[in-house]
């Protein structure tokens, strides 16, 4: 069942994130690049998963690729533009205007 992003909020972005870090998970290719950029052991993964600054990396992980985030968009029925506003709501978010 898909997320929406109607209500923005810091829960509903964890869980989206989180949901982003199973679809990252789902693909060997997607997740080894990932724990290569965030330089963590899959022991490492497990125990921050649901840390709000470790999911705030999983958004920026997939906002930062045009295609994973379009992919990741599509797969969960969700519009790209309701990811970068859920990223505003978890720890590490960058600033735009």
């Amino acid at each position: 069942m898909p997320i929406r992003a109607r209500a923005p909020d810091r829960q509903n972005a964890e869980t989206v994130a989180i949901q982003a870090l199973g679809w990252i998970a789902g693909d060997e290719d997607r997740l080894a690049r990932f724990m290569a950029l965030a330089g963590l052991s899959v022991d490492e993964l497990r125990v921050r998963a649901a840390e709000p600054e470790f999911l705030g990396g999983v958004f920026d992980f997939v906002l930062n690729d045009e295609a994973l985030l379009l992919d990741f968009a599509q797969a969960c029925e969700i519009e790209p533009d309701a990811l970068l506003r859920l990223r505003r709501h978890l720890p590490g978010a960058p600033v735009w205007d």
